[in-house]
């Protein structure tokens, strides 16, 4: 199941994902014409706190809506909504995991730079933006704006000291996150948080994929495309600390919570790599696709 946050005429509401005909089922609507009240909560990370339980009554609405006479009447199409970052304002700052691809640790660096415990830093909840929103370029603060294309963790129940092996009975699913990095700021600042905080520079979406669908998220393709040219093409099987390591380690003294994301790393190809660099442009389209995912897309901004 694909769940977004999507916004229509009538307001903002969660879905689901009907690939089949491109459109979405906003789940507390169903269930009022189901049963005349509203038992889903409004905000995602509300229904995802409602663990198991909340994917049992999905699994239930999605039936009744398919199998009720004027049931399908409910989906809407997918051209007729905005979809939202999926998580449109985290509860706290986005977990980001450094150089966790040995490929990108040597680009902006050496070998030396290569890891050997997981380099955790964050970003603001301020930066989160959807699929298809526009990137603001800062032309103001920075000349170095650059994309990271990486696989985000969404974590569904709470867990403190968990276990490597687990670590994935903590995940409610997964999506993309494209990191956007004023590389001058994170050098003058030293410490990442300013660089990798400007307002609207997590892209982030266009869904959550739960995850049933993933097997394991140690093994997807990843690449990242910046008008229409690759730059970024790997696997997460190269992540040099898997997902459970990552969750094990920021678990071990501080509690995860239903609703926390966690940006696994990104792959060799960042702009910064390039000699010389490549960095942002107003009106450059940046693409990440994740295997079982689907595809990021958002252009930075002209003004």
């Amino acid at each position: 199941m694909k769940f977004v946050t999507a916004k229509d005429k009538n307001g903002v509401f969660v879905g689901i994902v009907n690939e089949e005909n491109n459109s979405v089922l906003p789940i507390r609507k169903a269930e009022e014409r189901r049963s005349g009240e509203l038992h889903f909560p409004v905000t995602m990370i509300e229904c995802i706190a409602l663990g198991d339980d909340f994917i049992k009554k999905v699994e239930n609405l999605i039936e009744w809506v398919n199998n009720s006479e004027g049931g399908k009447e409910l989906y809407v199409p997918l051209e007729k909504v905005e979809l939202l970052a999926p998580i449109p304002r985290p509860a706290k700052n986005i977990f980001c995991v450094g150089k966790n691809y040995a490929e990108h640790a040597i680009e902006m660096g050496s070998k030396d730079d290569i890891p050997e415990h997981v380099m955790v830093f964050t970003k603001a909840p301020t930066t989160v933006i959807g699929h298809q929103q526009k990137v603001l370029n800062h032309l103001k603060v920075t000349k170095e704006l650059d994309y990271e294309g990486e696989l985000a963790v969404v974590i569904g129940k709470a867990g403190k000291a968990i276990k490597k092996e687990e670590a994935l009975d903590y995940v409610f699913g997964y999506t993309i996150i494209n990191d956007i990095t004023a590389r001058d700021l994170q050098s003058r600042h030293k410490q990442f948080f300013i660089g990798k905080s400007l307002d609207a520079t997590c892209p982030m979406g266009p869904w959550i994929v739960h995850k049933s669908v993933i097997e394991n998220p140690n093994q997807l393709n990843i690449q990242t495309k910046v008008n229409g040219e690759m730059r970024q093409n790997s696997n997460t099987k190269h992540f040099i600390f898997p997902v459970e390591e990552i969750i094990s380690v920021l678990s071990a003294g501080m509690t995860l919570e239903p609703g926390d994301i966690i940006a696994t790393g990104t792959p060799a190809g960042v702009g910064k790599g390039f000699k010389p660099p490549r960095f942002l442009n107003p009106g450059d389209v940046i693409e990440v696709s994740i295997e079982k995912i689907g595809t990021l897309t958002n252009q930075i901004a002209d003004e």
